[in-house]
């Protein structure tokens, strides 16, 4: 029988080094095509962009209590700026509400040497380069599961909370975090905002808080699906949950 080759992630030993690692990868022959080719024609508003075009790390202090997770870069946001939820509405919005709580240095994120810094919070995605349409493979997120196992199993010391951004991270992070070492219940819980869950830790650790929260993009946003008020009241919860002491979110 065929032996396959481990996952180059599993021989990280920490956050730099996975997020350096990540950069390179080219498992996904339709997202690099696809995240190349977004690099090679540009929007129009974008032409004197130099294009990050590779897959997007993590983005956030190793020693966070709190995690967030997305979806995936979109092709004319990280995949222009090369840092994640950055240059597009999704990250204006997050962005905004994670510095009207505290959790951010900053209220726009631009570049990826904008100078933005996060306190207390990383931010990272299930699949890490630009899909089309917004829509990975099952084969594609399965793929690239083992960078966020392998990402939150080093950030086990320090995380206690996540916040999944939409049904997607809701369901493409819960084998990532039985890999990483929480122990899922059954049924597995079902997503919705507002969702919340201890999943404890399978060596007896400390267990990690479980949050659904619908996902910023405008298509949620601009029908209120989503509203500000609502993501910063979810991210106060989660945040305060995680043992983080955020700002009072101004109405």
């Amino acid at each position: 029988m065929e032996q396959r080759c481990p996952h180059p992630a599993g021989s990280v030993r920490s956050l730099a080094e996975l997020d350096a690692l990540v950069t390179g990868c080219r498992a996904c022959p339709r997202l690099v095509e696809w995240r190349e080719e977004a690099a090679r024609v540009k929007r129009r508003s974008y032409q004197d962009w130099e294009y990050w075009a590779r897959p997007i790390p993590g983005f956030g202090p190793a020693d966070a209590p709190l995690a967030l997770v997305g979806l995936a870069p979109a092709a004319h946001g990280g995949n222009r700026t090369g840092r994640i939820f950055t240059g597009d509405p999704s990250g204006d919005l997050l962005y905004q509400a994670l510095y009207d709580l505290g959790l951010a240095s900053q209220p726009h994120s631009v570049s990826r040497t904008d100078g933005l810094e996060l306190r207390g919070v990383r931010i990272t995605d299930p699949v890490r380069c630009a899909p089309p349409e917004n829509k990975p493979t099952p084969g594609e997120r399965d793929t690239c599961r083992p960078w966020i196992a392998r990402e939150l199993e080093l950030m086990r010391p320090t995380v206690r909370t996540l916040v999944a951004l939409g049904g997607f991270a809701w369901q493409a992070v819960l084998p990532a975090l039985a890999a990483a070492g929480w122990q899922l219940p059954r049924p597995r819980p079902v997503f919705g905002h507002g969702a919340r869950i201890v999943l404890p830790a399978a060596d007896g650790g400390p267990p990690l808080e479980l949050f659904g929260c619908y996902h910023v993009s405008p298509r949620n946003t601009y029908t209120g699906r989503l509203t500000p008020q609502m993501l910063r009241d979810l991210l106060t919860t989660a945040a305060t949950s995680a043992g983080l002491n955020p700002d009072t979110p101004r109405r």
